[in-house]
């Protein structure tokens, strides 16, 4: 006749069955996710070499944590198995190992020189810009900004940001003097051509933003009263790249997006012209308003109402 398992044994081995069927859920869902959760544990990639530089490297450092934490669990397991309380009712006594000891401090030292080798390696195409392209010269202007790419040439874009939206101002002088110079903008999407590396002068209007586009590389506070650079070089035209305000900036932050679409060097200059007319027929408007209103009265030549 079989025996009945008591009641007690049976609720203790439930758990470790439910354990092991989600264990198994987890894990088939890790290998056969749809491509909907592609790169969803890395940083997004794809749009600028400097993205592409800080997906390597924090691809480098996972890999190096998975390992230390396979073995770790691992070795814990194994002290679990090997030194049940059923094999060796008796705890034997140790007094260190001075080769354990010594490969663990080895191991650690090793880990450590792997990731700063990496880091050293890999952080200056973050930081460092490449040249643009030879097919982006049209665009091209002399800028005394930083960063700057090896020969000199590169184009600087200013991101001014204010509660609840972004500016950006194209051309040098953009973060001085935008305003005599009829200098051209935009707001809340950026216009900028592939192939040519891009300097973005980042500041804020009034209480600290964060420009953040994580296609093209990591994020960037622009804080009231200074100035801060960073930089981008997209690789393909014909695509727009979203981001968002990375820093708690008001009750309308969530709203504060910020748009990237990349052109041909070509479409980007034909842009700019459309926006210097834009300007130029917006000013004939607006001084020919002016005399209107000062023959009628409604307006002194000092500007007074």
């Amino acid at each position: 006749m079989k025996r009945s398992r008591p009641p007690l044994q049976l609720l203790a081995s439930r758990p470790r069955r439910l354990l092991a069927v989600a264990g198994s859920v987890i894990l088939g869902s890790l290998l056969f996710a749809s491509s909907a959760l592609a790169n969803w544990d890395v940083p997004k990639s794809g749009g600028s070499p400097n993205a592409n530089s800080e997906e390597t490297l924090y691809l480098i450092v996972s890999w190096v944590a998975l390992f230390v934490f396979l073995a770790v669990e691992g070795a814990l397991v194994y002290a679990i198995w090997k030194f049940r309380a059923k094999k060796h009712p008796v705890a034997e006594q140790f007094h260190g190992n001075t080769k354990v000891e010594l490969g663990l401090t080895a191991g650690a030292a090793g880990i450590l020189v792997v990731l700063a080798v990496a880091t050293f390696v890999t952080l200056p195409s973050i930081i460092n810009p490449p040249n643009s392209d030879a097919s982006a010269g049209q665009v091209l202007s002399a800028s005394l900004n930083t960063p700057r790419p090896p020969n000199g040439k590169e184009l600087t874009i200013c991101v001014l940001g204010r509660r609840f939206i972004w500016k950006y101002v194209y051309g040098n002088g953009c973060n001085k003097d935008y305003f005599t110079k009829h200098l051209p903008y935009s707001y809340q999407e950026m216009e900028a051509p592939a192939g040519v590396t891009i300097d973005l002068v980042i500041q804020s209007s009034d209480v600290i933003h964060s420009w953040w586009v994580p296609k093209l590389g990591g994020k960037v506070d622009a804080v009231p009263g200074y100035t801060t650079h960073t930089w981008f070089k997209a690789l393909h035209a014909g695509v727009t790249y979203y981001g968002q305000c990375a820093q708690l900036c008001g009750r309308g932050h969530a709203f504060m997006t910020a748009l990237v679409k990349i052109v041909t060097p070509s479409q980007y200059v034909a842009w700019l012209a459309q926006q210097n007319r834009l300007i130029t027929d917006q000013g004939i408007q607006v001084g020919q308003l002016r005399q209107d209103l000062i023959k009628s009265g409604g307006l002194t030549s000092n500007g007074v109402f």
